[in-house]
Formats: C-alpha cells, structure tokens, sequence
C-alpha cells in the first residue's frame, strides 16, 4: 500500500480563487517603493484613493468619489471621464499637500484601454502637479477638452475651484 505524501493540489489565495488581486502585478508596484494611486470604477461612481505599503497592511492615505465632488461642489454626474478628470485632481491636490511627490498608477484587475476613465482620472492628479509617467496616447484628450455642453460650465468652473482653493 502506498503511503499518502501530500495534497495532490495547491490551494491558491482566496483573493486569487475570487478574481479580485493579481499578486504578480502587485507585488511589482509595491516593489517599486511609491505611493500607488488606486482607481477603481463602479456602476455608481469612480473611486481615488491613494495608497502607501505597510507590511501589516496598506495605508489609505485619502480618498476622493464622484459623491465628494457632488457634495463639494455641485458637481452633477458620479461617473464619466470629466468626473474622474476631476476627482483624480482632487486627490492630488490633497495628496500634494499630505506630501506625496509622486505615485504610479494601480489598476488592479482593470484591462487598459484607450482613453478609459482610470486614465483621466491620472491625467487629473498629473495635472494636480504629481510626478508619474503615462502614455499621452491612453489619456482622452478630445473629450476632456471638449465636454458636453451640460457639463461645460460646471466643468471649467469646478476645475478652477479645485485649483485654486
């Protein structure tokens, strides 16, 4: 009879079993040793976050939604490229002045594609005056320089508030 030597199988995490971490990919933004700004989009609305390593657990240094614009400053959508433009400079600006200089941006299990809401919202804390490198090309430079005519005001408008207070 033959003796047992062990599970014929590996287990792997349980945030790997469910789809919702990529440890390869994370542990190549965390080894790189700066702030990870962490975008994440919903049905509802567009999530900045920015986020430090620590090896009990990240630290969320802050957090900008489409709902904070909303409150903040009237702002009337949660979830488009003009809202994400905006809440990544938000959060930039916030985190400008908790003293991050530069980030590289976490998409998580997000394919990149061109022009997409997680690189506008990039663009916004790029714009805030954060260090980062990103590809021109994979920004929406035609719809965030041309929005639609219910947001222009509100856009343009929003945009100085942010930048100047």
């Amino acid at each position: 009879m033959t003796e047992a030597t062990g599970p014929s199988f590996r287990v792997r995490f349980r945030r790997r079993r469910e789809g919702r971490t990529n440890f390869a990919k994370r542990l190549a933004l965390v080894k790189c040793g700066k702030t990870r700004m962490v975008v994440r989009r919903s049905n509802r609305g567009v999530v900045v976050q920015f986020v430090d390593f620590d090896p009990k657990g990240d630290k969320t240094l802050l957090t900008v939604t489409g709902t904070h614009l909303a409150k903040a400053y009237n702002w009337p959508s949660k979830r488009n490229v003009w809202t994400a433009y905006l809440a990544g400079l938000m959060a930039g600006k916030l985190a400008r002045q908790k003293g991050v200089k530069e980030f590289v941006l976490d998409l998580g299990m997000y394919v990149p594609s061109k022009g997409s809401v997680l690189f506008a919202a990039q663009k916004g804390a790029a714009d805030a005056g954060l260090g980062t490198l990103f590809s021109k090309e994979k920004v929406p430079e035609a719809k965030l320089s041309n929005p639609p005519d219910k947001y222009k005001g509100a856009f343009e408008d929003v945009k100085k508030r942010i930048t100047a207070g």
